[in-house]
């Protein structure tokens, strides 16, 4: 069925493309497979896929210089799956543009949800959606118009700076955001912040939107990465 979301698989080990298109046909999703970068390329540029997802050790070119190359044209969701697990090549694939990262060994329902995610997230980006409006992501609500910030159905009072942060993470929802991009979008290039000030700025976010802030279930952290807003899509506010 010509409907059915379209897959990239961009991977040289035969056994795991063969699982993974297993899985992936099972559940409904057309599926290409790339066996090097260039390949890659290619058919990015020509079939349009609705996701890719793409392991890093390819034998012609590294994954993040695919990433690179993919993102100077099109803002297509790239789930990275990789057995690099090394935090700096996570950092370094996610600012080269991924949208997520999974490390191998992994489950097949996360993979799936993941999935689902990033189809959904890439759904909406190709909508543009104005600045203005609002975001409704289970029991947390932002009027990006009013700049209020409510939790189930209560005001929140962020200073500028945590607004800037809540906000800019909400905006990419369900993607993970390193430390550094962070920074530089909320504070610019100032050599003055670093990721400890970050961090300060996120514990008082999480007493302010988080239940409770050991356990968010808002924004949570990637370690040594950054953080993810997490999409609470289907759950309604109480």
């Amino acid at each position: 069925m010509n409907n059915m979301p379209l897959i990239l698989l961009i991977e040289d080990d035969k056994a795991i493309v063969n699982f993974m298109n297993t899985v992936l046909c099972a559940n409904q999703y057309r599926v290409l497979q790339a066996r090097t970068g260039r390949e890659a390329i290619a058919l990015i540029s020509s079939h349009c896929p609705d996701a890719i997802l793409l392991d890093l050790g390819l034998p012609d070119m590294d994954g993040v210089e695919v990433i690179r190359t993919v993102r100077q044209w099109t803002q297509v969701p790239i789930l990275v799956v990789s057995a690099r697990s090394r935090e700096q090549e996570k950092v370094d694939a996610l600012d080269a543009g991924a949208d997520d990262y999974v490390t191998k060994p992994f489950g097949t329902a996360e993979l799936l949800a993941r999935i689902r995610t990033a189809l959904r997230h890439g759904a909406q980006e190709s909508g543009r959606e104005p600045l203005g409006g609002k975001l409704q992501n289970g029991g947390l609500a932002i009027d990006f118009e009013s700049r209020q910030v409510t939790v189930d159905g209560k005001d929140v009072h962020l200073t500028h700076i945590e607004y800037k942060i809540v906000t800019l993470i909400a905006r990419h929802l369900g993607k993970v955001l390193t430390y550094d991009y962070i920074i530089r979008n909320v504070w610019g290039s100032r050599p003055t912040v670093d990721n400890q000030i970050l961090r300060v700025n996120m514990a008082n976010i999480r007493r302010k939107i988080e239940k409770n802030p050991a356990e968010p279930q808002y924004i949570i952290t990637e370690t040594g990465v950054g953080y993810r807003m997490v999409d609470n899509a289907g759950e309604t506010p109480e």
